[in-house]
């Protein structure tokens, strides 16, 4: 259920966003900014707290409170509609573009009069950008190959945002009194890492009552098609959602055609045609007599088939059916074979959530062991040092006594263009887990980059790559590497590489997850938490983890404690020379 501190955070955001476009001051820019991620990452709904309650959230003062307060109240702030009218509406557009950035906006308004994405093209086109301050031939280049990633990406909206909508909108089409069963399907069932349209199933005796129900709900911005069982619309928030309604005796034909993908409905409907068998969205039907031979579940449909039940992550026709009819589907891991996080972050660093409210929220996840690894100090804005991390140290290791859980002492390193890291290998080595992961400099040449994040693959402190290709979906492309020797290098070293499952990220993804596997490398598939919510993103990189074909044993945090600290506790070797065999 989406909680107001989403749409709290979504007006700072805008504040901070407009007050940057507009030349606004860099404190004031960094104070809503900070303040938006506080109050997202905030494990309690505000709405109904008081404005001292609001000052105890992270960042938040007296005059965001109030601001708070005016939204909550009016579902608007006086002073963000005056900010508005000051920003042109068509300059305001550019902000939605990937690697331009507010100021950047801004230098572009103030020194080439540019309003709009349109007029942004024209001068890419024109070569005008390079010749601004702090531009250049490089800039143009990244920035146009950005707009062309934005442009292909379509309307897509990310994995956890429709999942979270797709939810809600079934927990109230379920109460109905006439639904039977309700479920997503598509490519939200398969858990793709971005969705187009939103196609949920709905299993009713009577599906009038039903697409009526649909087009009254709170969500709905708008009618798109309204028929006797098939209703789309769009919501408030401009996703497209499908609403199909089938008999309950065909749930199960219905689910498996509408859940796809497309080569994978094509692979199991040449099965049936070849054992004399018709197969569509009504059921699995005998040719020659017309008879219906099965489709009230998936299994019993795919049983028919001569397959198992092929779990939906895996339905993208890239040879799961062949799996199946051999026999050689994986065990693919789930959630509840995960028995820790392995990176995650507090208010020490970039956090929101002091370490004691992380641990406790782990803890309630029924966790054996987390791991807190907060920034490294080349990461200049958190301003790590030796000290800060050894007395969190000491402070989880209090943690530990009494929590009940195994606690991990961490930290994220950064992987810089050269490869070298933030501290030397003396102190690395006397933390729990360290990940290494690229911050910055991310359209290096691919022999550059690849060589960076070999460095760190062979370092002897380093066990964790972080989020490896560095992508932000829809925003920054992946980092150019040489995939294989990367894969290769991992395997070689025991270094595993992460399943990043930050919705904004699910890095590696799942077609490099299962070339990785096919190379023998390891994963961790953690959440990058900065909040306590953040912690249920793992999820999202389990599913992730599903789509490259991952079993348990591929992945360390399924490992029992003593397996994982036998993984952790790799002795300090020549680079190249580090193995695990667990």
């Amino acid at each position: 259920m989406s909680r107001s501190n989403d749409a709290v955070a979504g007006m700072l955001r805008e504040y901070s966003e407009l007050l940057a476009i507009a030349g606004g001051p860099a404190f004031k820019v960094r104070a809503y900014e900070k303040a938006a991620r506080a109050v997202a990452g905030h494990p309690d709904d505000v709405t109904g707290l008081s404005g001292k309650e609001l000052r105890g959230i992270p960042n938040v003062g007296d005059h965001l409170a109030r601001k708070i307060l005016e939204f909550l109240d009016t579902g608007s702030v006086t002073e963000l509609v005056e900010l508005r009218s000051r920003v042109p509406e068509g300059l305001r557009t550019l902000l939605t573009v990937p690697g331009l950035g507010p100021k950047r906006a801004h230098q572009v308004y103030e020194q080439l009069g540019i309003t709009s994405i349109d007029g942004l093209l024209q001068a890419l086109h024109e070569h005008r950008l390079q010749d601004l301050r702090g531009w250049g031939a490089k800039t143009e280049d990244n920035l146009a190959a950005s707009l062309g990633e934005a442009h292909s990406a379509g309307e897509r909206v990310q994995l956890g945002f429709a999942l979270d909508l797709a939810e809600e909108l079934l927990t109230r089409i379920s109460a109905w009194p006439q639904v039977r069963r309700a479920a997503y399907a598509g490519s939200l069932r398969r858990m793709r890492d971005t969705i187009g349209d939103i196609d949920l199933l709905v299993a009713a005796g009577e599906a009038e009552p039903v697409m009526s129900g649909v087009v009254e709900l709170p969500h709905v911005a708008r009618v798109l098609a309204h028929g006797p069982t098939k209703t789309s619309v769009v919501t408030s928030t401009g996703v497209q959602v499908d609403v199909r309604v089938v008999q309950p005796d065909v749930w199960g034909a219905a689910l498996l055609y509408f859940t796809g993908s497309k080569q994978h409905n094509i692979e199991v409907r040449e099965l049936a045609v070849r054992a004399g068998l018709k197969l569509s969205e009504y059921g699995l039907f005998d040719v020659e007599t017309g008879v219906l031979v099965a489709a009230e579940t998936e299994e019993e449909v795919y049983a028919r088939l001569g397959l198992p039940w092929i779990p939906p992550t895996l339905r993208e026709g890239a040879g799961e059916v062949a799996a199946a009819l051999g026999g050689r589907l994986p065990q693919l891991v789930r959630i509840g074979d995960v028995r820790g996080d392995l990176h995650t972050h507090t208010d020490l660093t970039d956090g929101v959530a002091t370490l004691e409210q992380m641990v406790a929220a782990a803890k309630a996840r029924g966790y054996e062991y987390y791991a807190v690894t907060d920034h490294a100090p080349l990461l200049y804005m958190q301003r790590m040092t030796r000290e800060k991390a050894l007395a969190q140290r000491k402070r989880i290791r209090e943690l530990e006594r009494t929590s009940g859980m195994s606690l991990l002492h961490g930290t994220e390193l950064n992987v810089q263009p050269d490869g070298s890291l933030d501290w030397d290998e003396e102190f690395l080595s006397t933390f729990d887990i360290v990940v290494a992961s690229v911050h910055s400099q991310f359209r290096q040449p691919r022999a550059e980059m690849t060589a960076r994040v070999l460095r760190a693959i062979e370092h002897p402190c380093v066990h964790v790559i972080g989020h490896p290709t560095a992508r932000v979906i829809g925003t920054r492309r992946p980092v150019d590497l040489d995939f294989d020797a990367v894969f290769r290098a991992a395997a070689r070293t025991g270094t595993a590489l992460e399943i990043n499952a930050f919705p904004e990220r699910l890095d590696l993804d799942g077609d490099l997850v299962r070339r990785a596997r096919h190379l023998g490398v390891r994963f961790a598939v953690s959440t990058d938490a900065h909040a306590v919510p953040h912690l249920d993103f793992m999820r999202y990189g389990v599913a992730t983890a599903q789509r490259g074909w991952a079993a348990p044993g591929d992945v360390v945090n399924t490992y029992p404690l003593d397996e994982l600290r036998r993984f952790l506790a790799k002795p300090l070797v020549t680079a190249g020379e580090r193995t695990f065999t667990p």
